[in-house]
């Protein structure tokens, strides 16, 4: 039997989502242990739709896993809960998937928000879960920059070195900013994303709100296809996977959420 299930996670526990040589904390170690043991099977194994690195949230993040165990969707959520100790990872629901679902292959987009806190004085409170700015940042160039970056293009500049994938090509269906307070929000959608590339965006936005570079420079640092032409990194604390979308076939019971901080 496949199932799906959808978790939600707080990134700053662990390192990252993938299971590393060492002995390092990470959400899929932490899940396939609980899961493995409602199903009282030797170990179950998580196929997931968007690795996170380090310190990245995830408020609906989609796993799929086989098991041989009869459990019924309910049980699935409470039990894994139940080993799912220190709250830092839930699952928020299960459903049953045939064998052409597959929680990576079958999603058609994802989306991310990455979450900026600007005010002069350091957050006492949100210092793992947001990025936090000391200037003051303009939230119309910020939105001006962001509409370079929507459509298909080469987004070789917004990606680590490291990166793996095969095409720096990726489609942004959507990259909003907006603003609640001292709260900053760039949303994010696309077909899939290279390694850092939303946090690379951010700190090109970063830039330009904070009037270190004209809105057009976003386009500038596009076309050079060069990652050292574009500004740092923005920390890896701010950012969250808040949704995946797939075809309604599958009927999975998602909610996209936009209520962080």
């Amino acid at each position: 039997m496949r199932i799906a299930i959808g978790i939600e996670y707080d990134g700053s526990a662990f390192s990252g989502w993938q299971i590393q040589d060492g002995d390092y904390a990470t959400v899929q170690g932490t899940l396939e242990v609980a899961l493995s043991k409602i199903a009282n099977e030797r170990i179950i194994k998580c196929q997931v739709a968007g690795r996170t690195d380090t310190g990245v949230h995830a408020t609906e993040q989609v796993v799929h896993f086989n098991t041989t165990a009869k459990r019924s969707m309910r049980s699935w959520v409470l039990g894994v809960n139940r080993y799912l100790t220190g709250g830092t990872i839930s699952v928020l629901w299960a459903h049953p998937v045939n064998e052409e679902f597959h929680a990576r292959f079958s999603a058609q987009r994802r989306r991310y928000r990455y979450v900026i806190f600007s005010r002069a004085i350091r957050p006492s409170f949100l210092q793992k879960q947001v990025s936090w700015e000391s200037r003051s940042l303009d939230l119309v160039r910020m939105q001006k920059a962001a509409q370079f970056l929507v459509g298909e293009h080469d987004f070789n500049s917004f990606r680590t070195v490291k990166c793996q994938a095969k095409s720096p090509v990726k489609t942004v269906f959507s990259l909003e900013v907006s603003q609640r307070g001292e709260f900053f929000y760039i949303d994010i959608e696309a077909n899939s994303f290279l390694h850092h590339m939303v946090r690379n965006i951010a700190g090109v936005l970063l830039m330009i709100g904070k009037g270190e570079a004209d809105p057009q420079w976003a386009q500038q640092v596009l076309d050079e296809k060069d990652r050292t032409k574009a500004g740092k990194t923005a920390p890896s604390g701010g950012l969250y996977l808040t949704h995946i979308t797939y075809d309604a076939k599958f009927n999975l019971p998602q909610v996209i959420s936009r209520t962080i901080i």
